[in-house]
């Protein structure tokens, strides 16, 4: 009698005879990578012939290999269940479910098909915008024109809020969110009403165990802005497992909160709302993810420094104008006299500022991760912080030193963030 891991293969190996294998995912992993987050395959046609694809999927980016089918077999055979501990397999019969269990025998589940034809095999995918071009709060913002297009000016904004949400993905899994906390989903005909993707997210959603609470997801947006990422946050949510969670945007300018709030009324997102105020004068009780991007200078300080008081699972900001080091560097004097041109101190000063508050974020319990958000083609301010909080983690020693002795490098007695966390940069002072 075929085991479980046969029975997937066996599934996977029909529906490559037949045509009818549309893509599996291989999750749950196990290995070492802590940046990485899945693996994909689907079939797709090259002038060598049919091969399948497979995209590793990381936190900020994705790795393509295409294989011939026997290469695709073997590896699959050496990575499922010693690196993945899930695959899920979509073919246009059916959708099946293996999962490996510690101390138990894997399970093995089958279902109604998520997609009623085959993929498309051409290599090049067309580019699926996560934000739903035909939504009517991008023209509300005046990202979009009334005939759908974008308007001039604004492409870089919608690359940017697009890659926005693609990064949020992974990171509200890394901080072990539930999309299971939400209500339950849709019965199957109304599913089925709403299409195959919508049909396969339903299912794949039902076969994870992603270690979440039990209570709807809290987003606040700090110094919101136009609201154009908070807009995009709080739509992306709510159609991808979501739908009861909130999102509140904070901004300082009140005809931007009147607009918003309006703009949300007018197009049904009813767990959306904006207020006036500032970042530092903000008050978080319960909150579960906040973002700041492109606060200007110790505003991004404040906004991790709140996001921190109110123990929030995840941290999300991108850093900008960063004023307050400058004047304050007094480096050993094998660097003085580079740091007399003023770019390469106004460099200095970003680089300074962002690694001690990467260090601060690791001294109070989370995990930092510091990368590109976006190509310097659509904005200069593409550096983000992402944190995520790790359970039964306090203060880390190691981390405070790192930030003492890098201040002290440079010169530098005080730093806003460390100053709102409650931590000295003084070197004889324990943590």
């Amino acid at each position: 009698m075929a085991n479980a891991r046969q029975k997937l293969m066996h599934l996977l190996g029909g529906a490559l005879d037949d045509g009818s294998f549309v893509k599996l995912t291989l999750a749950a992993y196990r290995g070492r990578d802590r940046a990485m987050k899945q693996v994909q395959v689907r079939p797709v046609d090259l002038r060598e012939g049919p091969r399948l694809s497979f995209v590793w999927r990381y936190a900020t980016r994705d790795v393509t290999k295409n294989f011939s089918r026997d290469e695709a077999v073997a590896l699959l055979e050496d990575i499922l269940e010693t690196d993945f501990r899930s695959a899920h397999l979509f073919t246009t019969s059916l959708s099946a479910q293996l999962e490996f269990r510690d101390g138990r025998e894997p399970r093995f589940i089958e279902g109604p098909p998520a997609h009623a034809t085959p993929p498309s095999t051409a290599h090049d995918k067309p580019k699926q915008h996560p934000i739903d071009r035909e939504s009517g709060w991008l023209q509300a913002l005046g990202v979009f024109t009334a005939d759908g297009k974008v308007v001039n000016g604004m492409e870089s904004k919608f690359r940017q809020m697009n890659k926005f949400v693609e990064v949020l993905e992974p990171l509200l899994a890394d901080a072990g969110f539930n999309r299971a906390s939400s209500p339950q989903p849709s019965p199957p005909l109304q599913v089925e009403e709403r299409g195959p993707e919508a049909r396969e997210r339903i299912l794949s959603e039902s076969m994870d165990k992603w270690n979440g609470d039990n209570h709807p997801l809290d987003l606040v947006d700090m110094g919101c802005g136009k609201g154009y990422l908070t807009f995009a946050a709080c739509d992306w949510l709510r159609n991808h497992g979501w739908p009861q969670a909130t999102v509140r945007g904070i901004e300082a300018r009140p005809e931007l909160v009147e607009l918003c709030n309006r703009a949300a009324r007018e197009h049904g997102f009813e767990r959306l709302s904006f207020e006036s105020g500032g970042i530092a004068s903000a008050t978080l009780n319960h909150v579960d993810v906040v973002i700041a991007l492109h606060a200007c200078d110790t505003a991004t300080d404040e906004a991790i420094a709140k996001g921190v008081q109110a123990d929030a699972r995840l941290i999300l900001v991108s850093p900008c104008c960063h004023k307050e080091l400058r004047a304050q560097l007094r480096p050993p004097p094998v660097l003085a006299d580079a740091l007399r041109h003023g770019i390469v101190l106004e460099r200095h000063a970003e680089f300074l500022t962002d690694a001690l508050r990467a260090a601060l974020l690791e001294w109070a319990g989370y995990e930092p991760k510091v990368f590109e958000f976006i190509s310097t083609e659509h904005t200069a301010k593409n550096l983000m912080i992402a944190a995520v909080k790790r359970k039964g983690i306090g203060h880390v020693d190691a981390a405070a030193s790192t930030v003492r002795e890098l201040a002290g490098f440079y010169g530098v007695r005080s730093q806003r963030l460390a100053a709102l966390l409650g931590f000295s940069l003084e070197k004889s002072v324990n943590a």
